[in-house]
């Protein structure tokens, strides 16, 4: 029997494809048929499902959602209040995933950069996408990814030249407002890197009041030859929000990609990063920190896969955990048969601020390869209480040295951010989400 929330989707479906930007491309349109129905088919992933253990959804299943409204989507927002310092060239803004011209920057390009909104996209020249758009969830623990190729409404889509040095980031703000009723968007983002190109990309989630909206976000990112990005991301959802996000990288020979992340928002927040290394010289490079409080729930998946030979990746993350909140990471790296020379490292580690609150952490480390250095390791644990002590001995009140510990842990996953102004600015929205900090998010 299917749950409120499929059966909700499944009533108005047909109406929702038919206003879909691209609908009536055959291709397309046999896609999103295609992924709604083996959505609707196996529906939301159970507790069975390995992959979802430790993050239930059987209060999502209860719910319904209707599609992404136009009249909220347009509401105002005010632009100035959510510009990051040092993020000032070009500007992609979706409102529950809806593309806002008003609100984006997209004069002047610098020469070797295409930016433009999916729906647009589809429109002057829909073939280059296919083979991202044809694509859906591949297996059935991935019921977002269809659902997101069967009703993405809108995204980015970015191009760099080869051998294009872009300077300026590009700037993607995603906001959340309140609506009448709860409202499921669904956002489908395309970035692709020629040989020899760099580009720094920020990624902004916002909520702009409360709201208890679903979205889903599906991002595919393809760095070709000698190709480097710097991605940068800060995820501050509504407080009752929820967002699941997943993410393919594709990296080529000599291919570098740095990605710092900070997961603050969302009621259920769900992040999954899929990489796969396949060409000689690649190397990934992972920094985040999640803070789940109240009763938040937010979920980190890394799925690295070591092809080529000769390649490298180096995950660093961090939870705190305080309240009722509960924090989930699974990091897995697997090195593949042939990929020789790898050298690989993980470490994922938490801190329990409050006797109700839960992490859990899995890191998964596979080698069918030889001459490989890899190395992982979790820890979830409490403030070291000798460090606690010598703060104290100082004469710092036991708040400010809890703060001072927790703040120091965390920042970790930000001091090899290169670039200082946001490097300054993300430490901040990280310490107001803190106890102690004095300050509310």
């Amino acid at each position: 029997m299917a749950s409120p929330f499929v059966e909700a989707l499944a009533a108005h479906a047909t109406e929702t494809l038919a206003r879909l930007p691209g609908a009536g491309l055959a291709w397309l349109d046999a896609a999103r048929r295609e992924q709604l129905e083996a959505f609707v088919r196996d529906g939301l992933p159970g507790a069975r499902n390995e992959a979802w253990k430790y993050t239930a959804l059987r209060a999502l299943e209860r719910r319904a959602f209707l599609a992404g409204d136009a009249d909220a989507a347009s509401r105002a927002v005010d632009i100035e209040a959510l510009r990051l310092p040092g993020v000032d060239g070009p500007r992609l803004v979706f409102v529950h995933g809806v593309f806002r011209a008003d609100l984006s920057s997209l004069d002047a390009l610098p020469e070797g950069l295409s930016l433009r909104p999916l729906s647009q996209a589809l429109v002057e020249d829909a073939e280059p996408l296919r083979f991202f758009l044809s694509r859906g969830g591949e297996a059935s623990a991935d019921a977002f990814a269809r659902l997101n190729a069967a009703f993405a409404t809108d995204g980015m889509v970015l191009c760099v030249a080869p051998g294009a040095q872009i300077d300026a980031p590009v700037h993607l703000l995603q906001v959340g407002v309140p609506a009448d009723d709860d409202l499921a968007w669904h956002a489908r983002h395309i970035v692709e890197l020629g040989e020899g190109a760099s580009l720094t990309l920020v990624e902004h989630h916002a909520g702009v009041g409360a709201h208890r909206h679903l979205g889903t976000q599906v991002s595919d990112v393809v760095l070709h030859a000698r190709s480097k990005l710097a991605w940068i991301g800060l995820q501050e959802c509504a407080d009752e929000a929820l967002l699941i996000r997943r993410d393919r990288l594709r990296l080529d020979a000599d291919a570098q990609l740095r990605l710092h992340a900070l997961e603050l928002g969302g009621g259920l927040a769900r992040r999954e990063l899929d990489a796969e290394l396949r060409g000689e010289g690649a190397r990934l490079d992972t920094r985040g920190a999640f803070v789940p409080r109240g009763r938040q729930h937010l979920d980190t998946r890394l799925d690295i896969r070591h092809v080529a030979k000769n390649t490298a990746s180096d995950a660093l993350w961090r939870g705190v955990a305080d309240q009722r909140g509960r924090g989930v990471f699974h990091g897995a790296i697997t090195v593949a048969e042939g990929a020789d020379g790898t050298d690989a490292a993980l470490s994922n580690k938490n801190l329990l601020l409050s006797p109700h609150a839960e992490i859990d952490t899995q890191p998964v480390l596979e080698i069918y390869a030889d001459e490989v250095m890899a190395a992982h390791g979790a820890t979830v644990g409490q403030l070291d209480e000798r460090s606690l002590f010598y703060l104290r001995s100082r004469g710092i009140p036991v708040d400010a040295a809890r703060a001072l510990l927790t703040q120091a842990f965390c920042r970790a996953a930000l001091d090899d951010l290169d670039h200082e102004a946001l490097r300054e600015y993300l430490g901040q929205r990280l310490v107001a989400r803190l106890p102690g900090s004095g300050t509310d998010a």
